[in-house]
């Protein structure tokens, strides 16, 4: 009688596994369809950034400098409000 129990305890556990483990490896390959479709009819589009594509240094470190100003400023801010 325990026997049996056992057997019937061990084939759910075996089918239950088997069903995880079927369902997962079905998970990774629609991901992985998906993405390489993806990736192969809708590219993502290149970033043009002005600066660096004209080769105007300048201009990137000007854009490089605003943006080091406005993230000392947002600290600052942030700090006042803190205190």
């Amino acid at each position: 009688m325990d026997s049996d129990i056992v057997h019937q305890g061990l084939e759910l556990m075996l089918f239950g596994m088997g069903t995880v483990i079927g369902f997962l490896a079905l998970l990774v390959i629609a991901t992985t369809g998906m993405s390489a479709f993806i990736t192969r009819f809708l590219p993502e589009p290149m970033p043009a950034d002005e600066g660096i594509a004209t080769g105007d240094k300048e201009a990137s470190a000007e854009v490089d400098s605003q943006i080091v100003a406005a993230i000392a400023v947002a600290i600052h801010r942030y700090r006042q409000k803190r205190k």
